[in-house]
Order: C-alpha cells, then sequence, then structure tokens
C-alpha cells in the first residue's frame, strides 16, 4: 500500500444540485446507492493509495456521520470491542470490508473558504513529499500510478491531469449567406481543461495564501514560473455538477459495465 495523501475537496455547497444538496453535501449523493466520494476513494484505493484527507466544510458533520456509521449502513456483520468497530470479513456482504484499511482524516477546513485556502489549512496533514488533489465530484478510470509516476517524471511543482470534454450544445459552421454547411451535435471539444485530478509536491504550500481559489491565483503563479504540467487524459471522465449529470451517472452504474469501476468487489 503507498502511503502518499489523497486530498478530496469536500467542502462546497453544490448549489447547482439543490434539489439533492439541501440535506447533504455533494459528496454525499450516491451513485447505485454509495456516495460519489466512496467511488473517487475506491477508485484510489484500487491501486493502493489509501490515506485520505477529507477537506469537509458545508454540512461536513454528514460525511463523517456516514464513516463513523459505515459498518451499520452496509447492513453487514460487525464487532465492537475496546470502543472499536471493526467488520466481520466473514460477512457475505463485499460491502463489508471498505475502508477497512483506510485512513481517513476529517480536516474542518471552513464553511466560505475557497478551495486553495483549504489545501492551506491541510498542509500539518501532509507528510509525504508529493500528494493527490481532487475535488468531491468527479469520476475517471485514471491508472492513479502511472499519474504520480508522471508528475515524478516531470519534476514540477503541480500536474494537471486534462481532459477533452464533449460539449453541451451542438457546433455549427456557417458559411456564405447564413447558409449552415455543418452541424456537430455535441462533439469532443478541441480545447483541454482543468480534469480536476492534481499531483502536488509540498512546494505547492508556499504557492497558497488562506483567501486563494486554487484554480486561479496559485495556478497563474504556477505557470509563470513554469511549475505545472498536463498529463492529456482522453479515456472516461465524468463530473457531477447538475441533477442530469447525477442521473446519468447512475444509469451508467446501472449498466453492465460501468467506465470508471475499475476495482473489483
Amino acid at each position: 500500500m503507498f502511503q502518499t495523501e489523497v486530498v478530496i475537496l469536500c467542502g462546497g455547497k453544490g448549489t447547482r444540485l439543490r434539489e439533492q444538496t439541501e440535506e447533504i453535501p455533494k459528496p454525499l449523493v450516491e451513485i447505485g446507492g454509495m456516495p460519489i466520494v466512496w467511488h473517487i476513494m475506491k477508485s484510489y484505493a484500487h491501486y493502493g493509495f489509501k490515506n485520505f484527507v477529507l477537506c469537509l466544510g458545508y454540512k461536513g458533520e454528514k460525511i463523517k456521520d456516514f464513516f463513523i456509521n459505515f459498518y451499520y449502513r452496509a447492513k453487514t456483520d460487525f464487532v465492537i470491542e475496546n470502543g472499536q468497530y471493526q467488520s466481520l470479513r466473514i460477512s457475505n456482504n463485499p460491502k463489508s470490508n471498505d475502508v477497512y484499511d483506510w485512513k481517513i482524516i476529517f480536516a474542518e477546513t471552513g464553511i466560505e473558504t475557497n478551495t486553495g485556502g483549504r489545501i492551506k489549512k491541510i498542509q500539518p496533514y501532509i507528510h509525504h513529499e508529493t500528494f493527490f488533489v481532487t475535488y468531491g465530484d468527479g469520476l475517471a478510470n485514471i491508472n492513479f500510478i502511472d499519474l504520480l509516476n508522471y508528475h515524478k517524471k516531470h519534476k514540477k511543482i503541480a500536474t494537471m491531469t486534462c481532459i477533452q470534454p464533449y460539449s453541451q450544445f451542438g457546433i455549427v459552421e456557417i458559411g456564405n449567406n447564413n447558409l449552415i454547411r455543418k452541424y456537430h451535435e455535441k462533439p469532443r471539444m478541441k480545447e483541454w481543461v482543468n480534469g480536476g485530478f492534481f499531483v502536488f509536491n509540498k512546494q505547492i504550500f508556499s504557492m497558497i495564501k488562506n483567501e486563494d481559489i486554487l484554480e486561479q491565483e496559485p495556478m497563474r503563479r504556477l505557470e509563470e514560473k513554469k511549475q505545472i504540467v498536463g498529463y492529456p487524459f482522453d479515456k472516461f471522465w465524468a463530473c457531477m455538477d447538475t441533477y442530469k449529470d447525477s442521473q446519468k451517472l447512475n444509469d451508467l452504474w446501472n449498466s453492465s459495465n460501468p467506465p470508471w469501476k475499475i476495482w473489483n468487489e
């Protein structure tokens, strides 16, 4: 098992998912009966990265409650001994062994704190030179060992996973006399965008101020110093910004082969 920390930003209010986030934080919105943050953590754990730091904010106590009561919620056999929960491995429920060997730090990073400030606040919990950072609402079938090795090879402070998403709209080409020459129904964009899966060296903390938005000021400082490299990724990627997104991800989960499910039960 790798000890590299995985930092997950879980503090946002998820206002575009208001139908579901009035009662729970966005990372707890379910896909196939389990929160999206669990799916993210399962993906990292599959590659041996099981040392997590969750940056809590809006309704963070709900995330604590989910994991504290995990064995109860999984409807599996468990034992409490000396005040400690432990799953009984003889259980037939495959989810019973989830989180058993995970280390999870629940860091209270503030209700209104920006993404950069949240990362700044968890600096005391980062003990390795290199660590992952991701959002609590994105899924991908990334090989995180490959991503980490790519980061180390390029020897920069930051690596950003870059993706080419599909356009939300049909793209029209207009010719002479305003005749439509070609129509593309929601094509893949040519531009690369931030895919939300980062690797940072600890030097990143010196480039973040408490009030910073990670995607703005720190990124510009990294660009100026030529200390950020892109990791082009062209396989499955999706984020859950809206209720429609959550429906689509649930449909994919109920299909025969959910593309981000790289782990075995």
